[in-house]
């Protein structure tokens, strides 16, 4: 389990390192806070040793079980816009003992209470994906952090007739890492609030060593436990909020034609529109294409005007760039379905011709197009 966990852990961890080529990325940008919660499911903890009065009374191969226990944290992040997020994380988890219920030994337990409760800060790295759906957006993270473990142990025992208890209590920190996997759904009704649901795993490395006391028929003597191993695997649901994301534009036309009319207007115009910071055609521009492609076969077209436009987010040489990019992507389109090339004009506007007027840096869909005209 521990190899698998590890697995996870690595493979999520190289899935955040690598390029948008795996998924477009969502465009989450800016300032964002998180909180979730759930529940944790603490793997076994080994027992190194247990030392009572200077002398080892407790086995190697011991170990420790847990109930299913909660966890709830808070975190506050920056997204780059290209998919990719940085986020800080504080998270609160705890757990409750399970005991033998039949221990052997001619051991019977009395009272018994064991807690363990896990606190720290936690520095994540992740990417979010968009699989074509506006409903859901999977995302993969790795972090790396500190958690500060509580352990408290309060029990009363018989053994072999003879009465006994044994009491621990501390707190030992240490690195921690951990490896995350879930999604975000977008609630509509709020601008940049969605809810989360997720899987994590979190590990800690290194050993803890607990001081208390152990009572054997009235006598009490110092005594320490040793514990390794500490991993916890959680579902989570929560909500996450985005700062400052604008409301959606319109749904823009995908295609703008002359009013019909009992005679032919002298020129057609049609919109094709682009996906942020892309010049490539989808399966919608190219139909709008093939509709100008056609018409401009059935009417006695001389001239074909393609203008290339960008929204305003980036620099002018490049909105100029990607806007020229456009034009020609949509007359190589055109010459394809059979359109003359001596009668394509190709024009490139970058951000100076906006459908919709904005300020800088805004994606504003309706923005990124070319504009085919017929004369």
């Amino acid at each position: 389990m521990r190899r698998l966990h590890l697995a996870l852990a690595a493979a999520c961890a190289a899935a955040t390192a690598a390029s948008p080529s795996i998924g477009q990325a969502q465009p989450v940008s800016g300032l964002y806070v998180g909180a979730a919660g759930g529940v944790g499911f603490h793997d076994n903890t080994r027992i190194r040793n247990e030392i009572v009065g200077g002398k080892f009374v407790q086995p190697a191969t011991g170990g420790l079980s847990f109930k299913p226990g909660y966890v709830g944290l808070g975190s506050i992040g920056w997204g780059l816009g290209n998919g990719v997020r940085l986020e800080l994380e504080g998270s609160a988890r705890g757990n409750d003992r399970n005991f033998e219920a039949n221990p052997s030994g001619g051991l019977s337990y009395g009272h018994q209470s064991a807690r363990e409760t896990k606190t720290g800060v936690m520095g994540n790295v992740l990417f979010d994906m968009d699989i074509g759906s506006p409903y859901i957006y999977p995302y993969l993270g790795a972090g790396a952090g500190y958690q500060a473990v509580r352990y408290t142990q309060d029990d009363s025992f018989t053994s072999k007739g003879v009465a006994g208890a044994d009491h621990f209590s501390g707190t030992k920190g240490g690195f921690a890492y951990q490896a995350m996997i879930g999604a975000s759904l977008p609630i509509a009704p709020v601008v940049g609030l969605s809810a989360t649901i997720e899987y994590r795993f979190m590990g800690l490395s290194g050993q803890r060593s607990y001081a208390g006391s152990s009572t054997m028929a009235g006598i009490t003597t110092p005594a320490s436990i040793k514990l390794s191993g500490n991993d916890t695997s959680q579902i989570l649901v929560g909500l996450r909020y985005v700062f400052d994301v604008p409301p959606p534009a319109s749904p823009a036309p995908a295609v703008t034609a002359s009013v019909p009319a009992p005679k032919p207007a002298p020129s057609r115009s049609y919109l094709v529109f682009f996906n942020w910071d892309r010049a490539d055609l989808t399966v919608r521009a190219k139909q709008i294409v093939a509709q100008a492609a056609s018409d401009a076969a059935t009417v006695a077209t001389t001239k074909v005007e393609v203008s290339g436009n960008a929204d305003t987010t980036g620099s002018e040489p490049y909105n100029q760039a990607l806007s020229l990019r456009r034009a020609k992507a949509v007359a190589g389109e055109l010459v394809r379905l059979g359109v003359k090339q001596n009668e394509i004009v190709i024009t490139a506007n970058g951000d100076t011709q906006p459908l919709v007027p904005t300020g800088p840096g805004v994606r504003e869909p309706q923005n990124r197009r070319v504009e085919i005209v017929l004369h």
